[in-house]
């Protein structure tokens, strides 16, 4: 398989925090799912905050968890013979929860369209506080042929889609990747970076992000506000390029293969004071 199981594959990593009982509300046309999530110490980044990283285990995992629960997640894969392909992450940190809290992360489909599905997510501390918002854009595929498969209407139905409710006011838009880069570094896929079928695993992506930028604009993070859109999956061996831009109060890091012939994601990140 290619880049389709690669991506498909965030489903599987459980994070060790994840508490096991959960709570699922549905009505007559919308199912919001529901999960519980402690702070581990490997997600923490600085003092006790935590990392964006975790963030993005904790989503990948309850997303995985939804669609398990409806007969579309990674255990029903060889019976259905379709799985999900993530493409885009939108993701903004009102309140950044620190190490030990109880994380009640909520996720529902908002809207199916064809073959694209998007996802939106709240997850809110033990107070109730609202802490992050974020949305993400799937593709459904089909594993046999590796290709574009449409969403039946059976299955779009068990998602119970509610319509309209978006936690952003305007739609995922397509990031435009700066023409010029400031800095570049060159970077070897390890083996650490790799899921269990040879592929970088989505979350990696974000640390190569990091990686690239000057270490005074590391030191800037966490960056409450973040987009990845993913292009091609990177495989282990394989050397990219990542270019680091600075361009409308905006950090970018473009990876590409070594002969930028090749463009395999954007990352789009902003600090607190710019929205």
């Amino acid at each position: 398989m290619n880049v389709l199981w690669g991506r498909f594959l965030l489903h599987i990593f459980v994070h060790l925090g994840h508490i096991s009982n959960f709570i699922m509300t549905r009505k007559e046309k919308e199912m919001i799912y529901q999960e519980k999530v402690k702070i581990g110490l490997k997600d923490i980044w600085k003092g006790k905050e935590v990392s964006n990283k975790a963030i993005l285990e904790y989503l990948e995992n309850v997303a995985a968890y939804h669609s398990d629960s409806v007969g579309y997640g990674i255990n029903t894969t060889e019976q259905t013979g379709l799985s999900w392909l993530l493409l885009d992450w939108k993701v903004k940190v009102i309140k950044r929860p620190e190490y030990g809290q109880v994380l009640n992360i909520h996720t529902w489909s908002r809207n199916i369209i064809k073959c694209y599905a998007y996802r939106d997510f709240e997850v809110y501390d033990e107070k109730n506080n609202l802490c992050v918002i974020a949305s993400s854009k799937w593709l459904l595929v089909n594993n046999e042929t590796a290709k574009i498969a449409k969403v039946e209407q059976e299955m779009a139905d068990k998602y119970h889609s509610e319509i309209g409710k978006m936690v952003f006011e305007e739609e995922i838009e397509k990031i435009k990747a700066p023409e010029n880069y400031e800095t570049s570094i060159i970077y070897e896929i390890k083996r650490k970076d790799i899921d269990i079928i040879g592929h970088v695993h989505n979350l990696y992506y974000l640390d190569m992000a990091y990686e690239a930028m000057p270490q005074e604009v590391y030191q800037q993070r966490p960056f409450d506000k973040f987009r990845i859109s993913y292009k091609k999956e990177i495989k282990l061996g394989e050397t990219v390029k990542c270019q680091y831009a600075y361009e409308e109060n905006k950090h970018f890091v473009m990876i590409r293969s070594e002969d930028e012939t090749i463009l395999h994601a954007i990352i789009e990140l902003e600090e607190k004071e710019s929205f």
